[in-house]
């Protein structure tokens, strides 16, 4: 009878004559492959957002807006201008381009949220006092902008400037960002020379140089500590003497 021993060693097709073919065959597949997945990863930047676009799967569904804070969010939306019909892969930059022209929305990103949801993320002006204009008082940012909110309809905790002065109210704004708790206390502030701030805190007067730093401003603190704790009472505390908090007591 003919027939394999059983233990006979099975045949390795890649051995010999046959397995050198085999293997070359191999490699020219591989290589022909690793050519098409090239060709596709470096196509998928200017052909695939258009086609996935033409999928239904990838229509807006949602519109997500975050860092809104006193803007109309229906207003944004309307501003945005998608709807169902659009798709998330349209380019992005035009829609926050549209939300720039809103006057408190200071910058905005969008981003994608596979498969269907636009996620818009706005930086808002933020405004940092009141200023008299012929119709009240109008909230006003860093950077002396108007902005378009009602302090009788929306509660704005601000300090009254007195003067529109950029300077005044970049101070302002700084003092905000880098120190909110001095900010706080902020009742009144103006510039009453080009060569002088005036910031009141509560009943105490600081007058500063219109160049003053937060961290300058801020060498007031231990000097009404030291005060405190001896129980002298102080009207006005002066920083335009370089290095120097002077007090004066009423």
């Amino acid at each position: 009878m003919r027939g394999s021993r059983p233990d006979a060693p099975a045949v390795d097709p890649s051995s010999g004559e046959a397995g050198s073919g085999a293997r070359r065959r191999r490699r020219r597949w591989q290589a022909v492959a690793v050519v098409a997945a090239v060709g596709l990863v470096g196509g998928i930047p200017w052909w695939g957002p258009r086609a996935l676009s033409r999928l239904a799967f990838f229509h807006v569904r949602a519109v997500e807006l975050r860092g809104v804070v006193h803007a109309s969010v229906p207003e944004l939306v309307t501003r945005l201008g998608v709807d169902s019909l659009q798709s998330v892969w349209q380019p992005l930059p035009p829609l926050a381009a549209r939300l720039l022209g809103h006057p408190l929305v200071a910058d905005a990103q969008v981003f994608r949220e596979l498969p269907g949801t636009l996620v818009v993320e706005v930086q808002e002006r933020v405004p940092v006092a009141l200023v008299a204009d012929p119709a009240g008082v109008r909230p006003v940012d860093g950077g002396g902008a108007r902005l378009p909110l009602d302090p009788r309809r929306v509660s704005l905790d601000l300090p009254l400037a007195l003067d529109a002065d950029t300077v005044l109210l970049r101070f302002l704004d700084a003092l905000r960002r880098d120190a909110p708790a001095l900010y706080g206390r902020v009742t009144v502030a103006s510039r009453p020379s080009p060569r002088e701030l005036q910031v009141a805190l509560g009943a105490v007067r600081v007058r500063a140089l219109p160049e003053v730093t937060v961290a300058r401003f801020q060498d007031i603190l231990p000097v009404e500590a030291d005060l405190a704790r001896g129980s002298v009472p102080v009207e006005e505390l002066d920083l335009r003497f370089r290095d120097q908090v002077i007090a004066r007591t009423p």
